[in-house]
C-alpha cells in the first residue's frame, strides 16, 4: 500500500505560529521516510544495545574514579570539567542516573548504517512529535504513531519544568509546542533556582558547558540533591562525552565491555560505532604503533593523502564547539594544509578540550519527493539521509517512539538540519 501524500499547502498551514526553530526553515516532503522491515527491525534492537552501552559507561566511569577500573578512564573523562562539577556528579545519590532519553545520529549507508554519535540531550524531540501529528493526521503510518512522541515525553519529569538556555534558546519554540500536550511548562535556565513556584520535576535541555551562564545553578544542584526536586538528564558531564566511542574501542577495556554489554550486544555494536580514536599527544613507545591507523604519533595524521583522509575531526564535549558539527572536521573534504591545522589544534587542545577522531563511512544516495518552493510541485529528490531515532526511557526500559529523517543534497558530506535539507518523519514498512 503506498503511501499517502501530505499536500503542501496543510503542511505549512499546520507549522505553529511561532515556527518550531527559531530563526530556522527547512524543505517540505508529501511523503514520511520509509524504512525497509530489515531497517526497522534493527532499529527496535538498536535501543536495548544503547541503552546498555549508556549503563556500562555511568558504570566504568564510577568504577573508575572509585580505584575499581584504571584512574585514567576517568580522568580523561574529567578533563577541561570545574571540580565542582566533577565532585557533584559523583555524588552517590545520582550513582545510578542515566539521561532517559537517547538518540543516536544514524547515517545510511550502502551496507547498513553507522552512528556517527549518540546524543543524550538532543533536539528535535519537539519537531519530531509536530512531523509524526501532523503526518499521521494526513493518512501516513509514522513510526510511532501520531502522539507516541508526545505521549513518552510526557513520562519524563511528569508535570514538571522544562528548562531552557539562552544557548539552547533556538529549540525554544519545539518544547514550547511538546509542553502544551505534555502538562510540562517551559522555564528559562538562567533564574530558575531562585524561583518560588519550582515544580517537583525538571527535565535539563541545556548542555553542561552552558553552566557558567547560569547564575542560580547551585541553588538548583543544592536542592536535587536533597531531593526536593528530580532532574532529568542527571548533572553527568563524563555522559555527555563523544570520546565514548573511542574508550569502546580501546582493546584495555575489551573484556570490561564483554562483560557489562554481553557478547552479543558488544558484537552488534562492533557493526554500527565507527573506529574512533582520542587524540592524545601522548608519545608511544618506539616499539608501538596506534591500532589501526598504522602510524606511531597523531601528528603523522597531518601528512596523509586525501585518500587516506577519510577521517573526521570534532570536539569531544563540555563545549559550545561540540555540537551543531561546529567542530566537525572531514578530512578528505579540506585542503591538507586545513587538516593539519585541524590535527594541530586537536593535539593542543587535548589538557581542556579532548578531540576524537573517526572513520568517515559515506552515505548512501536515495531519491526521494520533495516540494519544489518556487512551484509547489512534487520533484525526485537524490539525497543522504541522516536518520535520529529517539527512544525514551520508560519504567527503565527504552521505547522507540518517532524517528526524524533529514534529506540532505548528495553533495553534502556534514549532514544535518540545514536550510535545503528535508525534514520528515520515518514512517513504519508498508504492509504486504
Amino acid at each position: 500500500m503506498p503511501l499517502q501524500d501530505a499536500p503542501l499547502h496543510l503542511l505549512k498551514e499546520a507549522v505553529p505560529t511561532d515556527g518550531l526553530f527559531a530563526g530556522k526553515s527547512w524543505r517540505f516532503s508529501p511523503q514520511a521516510f520509509p524504512l525497509s522491515p530489515e531497517l526497522y527491525k534493527e532499529l527496535e534492537a538498536l535501543g536495548d544495545r544503547l541503552w546498555s552501552f549508556q549503563k556500562a559507561c555511568n558504570d566504568l566511569y564510577s568504577l573508575s574514579a572509585a580505584g575499581r577500573q584504571p584512574a585514567w578512564i576517568a580522568e580523561l573523562l574529567d578533563r577541561g570539567k570545574p571540580p565542582e562539577l566533577v565532585e557533584f556528579s559523583r555524588q552517590k545519590a545520582f550513582r545510578n542516573y542515566v539521561p532517559q532519553v537517547l538518540r543516536p545520529d544514524v547515517i545510511l549507508t550502502e551496507n547498513g548504517f553507522i552512528l556517527s554519535e549518540l546524543d543524550s540531550i538532543p533536539g528535535g524531540i519537539g519537531l519530531t512529535a509536530w512531523l509524526n501529528a501532523t503526518y499521521a493526521n494526513l493518512g501516513s503510518p509514522v513510526l510511532g504513531g501520531a502522539t507516541g512522541m508526545s505521549d513518552a515525553f510526557a513520562t519524563l519529569a511528569p508535570g514538571g519544568d522544562i528548562l531552557v538556555s539562552r544557548e539552547a534558546e533556538t529549540y525554544r519554540p519545539e518544547m514550547e509546542w511538546i509542553a502544551a500536550r505534555t502538562g510540562h511548562r517551559v522555564c528559562d535556565a538562567e533564574g530558575y533556582g531562585a524561583r518560588t513556584d519550582k515544580r517537583q520535576a525538571a527535565y535539563r535541555f541545556f548542555e553542561l558547558f552552558d553552566l557558567q551562564n547560569i547564575p542560580d545553578i547551585t541553588a538548583l544542584q543544592s536542592a536535587a540533591l536533597q531531593g526536593e526536586i528530580s532532574i532529568t538528564p542527571p548533572f553527568k558531564p563524563f555522559l555527555e562525552e563523544k570520546l565514548w566511542f573511542a574508550l569502546f574501542w580501546m582493546r584495555p577495556l575489551r573484556d570490561y565491555w564483554r562483560r557489562a554489554l554481553s557478547d552479543r550486544n558488544f558484537n552488534a555494536l562492533q557493526k554500527v560505532i565507527p573506529k574512533s580514536w582520542v587524540l592524545d599527544p601522548q608519545p608511544l613507545p618506539p616499539h608501538a604503533e596506534i591500532p589501526g591507523l598504522g602510524i606511531q604519533d597523531f601528528q603523522e595524521l597531518a601528512g596523509f593523502s586525501q585518500k587516506e583522509r577519510e577521517l573526521v575531526i570534532k570536539a569531544s564535549g563540555f563545549s559550545e564547539l561540540a555540537w551543531g558539527a561546529r567542530s566537525v572536521v572531514i578530512g578528505s573534504d579540506v585542503p591538507q594544509s586545513e587538516w593539519k591545522d585541524a590535527v594541530t589544534r586537536a593535539l593542543s587542545a587535548f589538557p581542556t578540550q579532548p578531540h576524537l577522531l573517526q572513520r568517515f563511512h559515506k552515505a548512501r544516495v536515495f531519491k526521494h519527493s520533495v516540494y519544489s518552493e518556487e512551484t509547489g510541485t512534487v520533484q525526485e529528490f537524490p539525497c543522504k539521509v541522516r536518520l535520529c531515532p529517539y527512544y525514551l526511557a520508560i519504567n527503565d526500559k527504552p521505547q522507540l517512539s518517532g524517528a526524524l529523517a533529514t534529506l540532505c543534497p548528495p553533495d553534502k558530506k556534514i549532514l544535518h538540519g540545514m536550510r535545503d535539507a528535508v525534514l520528515v518523519p520515518a514512517s513504519l514498512p508498508c504492509a504486504d
